[in-house]
């Protein structure tokens, strides 16, 4: 490669094959950015992987928690057959799971892996920091972390929600923010280990897996854990029935989200998701699934853990070494409330914005669905930029709630990878 001069912007890296078409760059090496990759590469595309494998589930989910998710709907999307998570425990010499058998996390991450090595192959580590156009001709030119910079035919961003992580405004005002028993307010995503809050007061803030489990590892762990929810009650998945009635079956039939004709239509017919009106679809986004616990994780809460329902943060202020939060309760009542440590199980908010590496003209240039800051997406999940994927959660305002999953990557994987290929 030629190098560059002290001072001056590095030369391009201009990666081609042998047909002189530069090669696609998968963004992000998750569920999703594996499952396209590994397509991508069987179709014999060129194709340049970059990120961390599994690194979201690695660096981003606490010791000990599992997958709210069924053996069945975890699977990565193999261009060929042998890649599921039942084969790679097989391989493993592993027992097999079934709908009883939560899945750990660190179970999980290790499947990743092993796909990548026997589908993927090379990932690389640099951070992609740059996505623009050309002055000329069609194409993306990436930058990476290590100051180099390449030509690439297609960009598919699979970063999952890297970046989105949603704290509410009520809380942003304390600081420090982030991990560690020093801070004074964290995202869930912040987190590998919440043994760090051991002898200390932490109020969760949420009602769904994420607050619900968090709250049975700090108890664990020794924190004087409380949970705050809005909603009236505390929503629990039911324990699953290996044996259901075909009337049952019928009146309720399963899908990789849970029971139901909604949710076994969206899951069934992605696709046909995308027709619907921009407001059905957001509506069906933000209310297909609500907040829930998993049923194995209800023991560990229930009569364990404080779970204050009809609960609002309004208000949060640092009072020497404390944190005093201001909580309107039932009946407009209001109590002051105070720990060491906020936990905000708050979600994830979608928005393009939050991808930096996106340049702001490409980013100008990406419509985005009627009252979000999601991407248009066609069938084939590209944008309205040509050559631009969205995979994973942020197509979820596009294709439904199976997109949030990692059940979505076999719908995606194969319609990039078929479109990408072709072009």
């Amino acid at each position: 490669m030629t190098q560059s001069l002290p001072g001056q912007r590095p030369a391009q890296e201009q990666t081609f094959t042998g047909d002189g078409r530069p090669p696609v760059v998968v963004i992000g090496a998750g569920p999703y950015g594996l499952s396209v990759a590994a397509h991508l590469r069987a179709a014999g595309a060129p194709v340049r992987v970059f990120g961390d494998v599994m690194g979201s589930w690695r660096h981003a989910m606490a010791t000990g928690m599992y997958l709210k998710s069924t053996p069945d709907a975890t699977d990565l999307s193999a261009p060929e057959p042998g890649g599921r998570l039942a084969d790679f425990r097989r391989a493993q010499s592993e027992p097999e799971l079934t709908e009883l058998t939560p899945i750990p996390c660190d179970v999980f991450v290790r499947y990743g892996q092993w796909f990548q090595k026997r589908y993927v192959g090379e990932v690389e580590p640099a951070r992609v920091t740059a996505v623009g156009r050309p002055a000329a001709g069609p194409g993306f030119v990436v930058g990476l972390d290590d100051g180099k910079e390449m030509a690439a035919s297609a960009v598919v961003v699979a970063t999952g929600l890297n970046g989105l992580a949603h704290v509410p405004d009520e809380l942003r005002q304390l600081a420090p923010e982030g991990p560690g028993p020093r801070a004074r307010v964290s995202h869930t995503s912040h987190h590998t280990d919440l043994s760090v809050y051991a002898g200390r007061r932490v109020a969760v803030i949420g009602g769904g897996q994420s607050a619900l489990e968090s709250a049975a590892l700090l108890h664990e762990a020794g924190a004087e854990a409380q949970v705050l929810v809005r909603e009236r009650t505390v929503l629990w998945g039911m324990t699953p029935d290996l044996a259901r009635p075909w009337t049952q079956r019928v009146a309720k039939p399963a899908s990789p989200l849970g029971t139901g004709w909604i949710l076994a239509s969206v899951c069934a017919a992605p696709g046909g998701v995308r027709w619907l009106p921009s407001a059905a679809r957001l509506l069906l986004f933000r209310r297909a699934l609500g907040p829930s616990g998993g049923w194995w994780l209800r023991d560990r809460v229930e009569g364990v853990v404080p779970v204050h329902t009809e609960r609002r943060v309004t208000g949060a202020v640092v009072s020497g070494a404390e944190v005093r939060l201001d909580v309107a309760g039932p009946g407009g009542e209001h109590t002051s409330l105070a720990v060491d440590h906020v936990l905000a199980a708050t979600g994830y908010r979608l928005d393009l914005d939050a991808l930096p590496f996106l340049s702001a003209a490409v980013r100008g240039a990406v419509a985005c669905v009627p009252g979000s800051r999601a991407p248009v997406l066609r069938g084939t999940f590209e944008s309205s930029v040509p050559g631009l994927y969205f995979t994973g959660s942020l197509a979820a305002p596009m294709f439904g709630p199976m997109m949030r999953f990692v059940a979505g990557t076999e719908f995606a994987a194969v319609r990039i990878a078929r479109h990408v290929a072709a072009g």
